[in-house]
């Protein structure tokens, strides 16, 4: 089963995110912040990560360069979360190594046409 790591602090959208890709088929792993993102990137070796920006302890740009700089986790694929839907908010998350980017509040069928792009075979 393909496993989603997300890394949400607000309880209301990691809630809601995870329930929707579960049923969906997604196995879920859940972080409240960047630090324990970073760490559970290491110790969950999801398939994908859906990283929130705007994140306590570590945010979300500094918490995906770090996993992208790690040669254990460099190649999960980072899908950045973001209310700011700014061309520039989108040049500094892949800036920072995030290898696609969507907008709050998530659209769910475009989230997982993002999803099944970045894993190809390995989704669902």
């Amino acid at each position: 089963m393909t496993k989603i790591l997300i890394v949400e602090d607000n309880e209301m959208n990691r809630d809601m995110l995870s329930r929707r890709l579960a049923r969906q088929g997604f196995e879920i792993a859940l972080a409240v912040d960047g630090k324990q993102g970073v760490d559970m990137a290491v110790s969950e070796k999801p398939d994908l990560i859906l990283m929130d920006m705007s994140l306590p302890v570590l945010n979300g740009w500094e918490a995906t360069e770090k996993v992208k700089s790690n040669p254990a986790t460099r190649e999960i694929p980072v899908i950045a979360l973001t209310a700011h839907a700014m061309a520039e908010d989108r040049e500094k998350c892949i800036a920072a190594g995030c290898d696609d980017f969507d907008t709050k509040p998530v659209d769910l069928p475009r989230l997982l046409d993002k999803i099944k792009t970045l894993l190809g075979a390995k989704a669902g």
